[in-house]
């Protein structure tokens, strides 16, 4: 019999290991924050410093950790394994010691010595938000690193199937080949019936298993490729179960293709239960990620409709703005020393205007310009219609190429953001030429429209901008958009600093 193998101790020993290595940067940032706020001279003293305050200090910041692991544990920061990477774990790990920090301000408030004061100091304590803040994430980096390398040099402890073999298939194992913290070994994979093995999907791992889901003489069901003694891998009518002669050791079966009826796929978990596999399924994400389904009753009438999204909601509206005017204040601040330079570049090099002004299409659909520093020639779009920019454009100057490697040239859209035009995070703004044609042939395209475009987005962050899959892109716009929060925009905008994937 297959049955699910007994965990091992990595995760765990991982997991122990961040917790030491957590609480000895909370200490650390706690006494670093003590000597700010009491022997720096950074911060002045209204009276003198009592004798024995680092002991002292030194017992508090250990009870206080208790405080910081709680929130840790609260946020998920210990399970594993890991995913993901580090700039996507930056808002938490940001959170969860600021949320450490207020418990141990409260923590001090209600603690009070004889003379009625709190036991600790609240500047130090504020003050150790920073430094704990700061040494936690150095820690985390630091731990990340050696995690990706301590399970790289670790035995996999799952040895899984996939079955299809389509794309979502082939996105699945290169995600597994990027992430060996998963800890998953890819023994084979099985195409079903009339799939085509996708590209990316390793040919030396396709299997010819032979098994069935339903009565292949009247052409229904799903049929596995292969060869072989097909009475093994057919369905047992009779007990409505499968019969799968799985290779051996596998603990994990992943589907992957979106193919198989309802029934079939129950029997299969039921087939995977018996059997300790443990079951897995790669949905239909855009298929799931456009089904907002919304259930209401007007009088007696029931009702079924597409549901609201996050950013239709006056409160969430109101505070992503506040946001958006602070970001594109401070934004333009920043960014008025590299507009005037690379201004200057582009005259020296080419004449013509050193802004670029463009339509585009904004929230519900309305043009407005948006501002770009110019990075091609003034004859860059001289046809009938708008170009495409593709990588290595030769179209672009030289400066131009390198302000695009940098987004430099993106800077000028903080104008757009303040004006309202724009947001800091959201999908990315096209033009009408190209929202017209996409419209009818790219299922829900509209929908990125619901809300404000953005100077930088979920999609962009993950390599689809230029000349990359429109229905890709339109993917992780709605996923954005569905799943919309305050965290979520500031994970992305971390993300934009370390990624210039496709920018040409």
């Amino acid at each position: 019999m297959h049955g699910m193998r007994d965990r091992d101790s990595f995760d765990a020993l991982t997991a122990i290991a961040a917790v030491l290595a957590d609480m000895a940067a909370i200490w650390l940032g706690q006494m670093a924050a003590v000597w700010i706020r009491f022997d720096s001279g950074w911060i002045p003293l209204r009276f003198t410093r009592e004798a024995g305050l680092y002991g002292r200090y030194a017992i508090a910041a250990a009870a206080t950790i208790v405080i910081y692991l709680a929130v840790f544990q609260l946020l998920k920061l210990y399970t594993r394994p890991q995913s993901g990477s580090f700039a996507g774990r930056i808002p938490r790990l940001v959170r969860a010691c600021l949320f450490g920090g207020a418990g141990a301000l409260v923590c001090s408030g209600l603690l009070k010595n004889d003379d009625g004061y709190s036991f600790l100091s609240n500047a130090a304590i504020l003050v150790s938000m920073a430094t704990v803040t700061l040494l936690v994430l150095l820690e985390r980096a630091l731990m990340f690193r050696a995690e990706i390398w301590a399970s790289r040099h670790v035995k996999p402890c799952h040895r899984t199937l996939v079955l299809g073999a389509n794309e979502d298939a082939a996105s699945f194992i290169r995600a597994i080949a990027r992430d060996p913290r998963m800890r998953m070994e890819i023994v084979s994979i099985v195409p079903v019936a009339g799939e085509t093995p996708a590209p990316g999907i390793p040919s030396d791992l396709i299997a010819t298993m032979p098994w069935g889901t339903g009565n292949e003489e009247q052409g229904t069901g799903s049929r596995v490729q292969g060869t072989g003694n097909e009475e093994q891998g057919t369905r047992n009518e009779e007990h409505g179960t499968w019969n799968l002669d799985l290779p051996p050791d596998i603990d994990t079966l992943v589907l992957a293709s979106h193919t198989m009826p309802h029934d079939d796929i129950v029997r299969l978990i039921v087939f995977c239960e018996q059997r300790l596999v443990r079951f897995s399924m790669i949905p239909d994400l855009f298929r799931m990620m456009t089904s907002r389904m919304e259930f209401q009753m007007i009088g007696r009438v029931p009702l079924v409709g597409v549901g609201h999204w996050p950013l239709d909601q006056v409160w969430n509206r109101v505070i992503k703005r506040v946001i958006d005017i602070i970001g594109g204040f401070v934004g333009m601040l920043i960014s008025i020393p590299f507009v005037v330079v690379s201004a200057i570049a582009i005259k020296i090099e080419s004449p013509g205007p050193v802004f670029y002004a463009q339509e585009r299409c904004g929230r519900g659909g309305r043009v407005f310009r948006i501002y770009k520093l110019r990075t091609m020639r003034t004859d860059a779009e001289s046809g009938d219609h708008p170009g495409w920019t593709e990588q290595d454009d030769p179209r672009r100057t030289r400066v131009g190429a390198f302000l695009r490697r940098w987004n430099i040239d993106e800077l000028p859209q903080f104008w757009n953001v303040l004006k309202g035009d724009m947001s800091l995070v959201g999908p990315r703004p096209e033009r009408p030429y190209f929202v017209e044609r996409f419209t009818p042939g790219i299922e829900h395209y509209m929908w990125r429209h619901v809300s404000k475009p953005g100077l930088t987005g979920w999609a962009q962050v993950n390599g689809f901008r230029g000349d990359t899959s429109i229905s890709e892109r339109v993917k992780y716009d709605l996923h954005y958009l569905e799943n919309w929060s305050l965290a979520f925009d500031f994970k992305i905008l971390v993300r934009t600093l370390f990624t210039y994937r496709n920018a040409c």
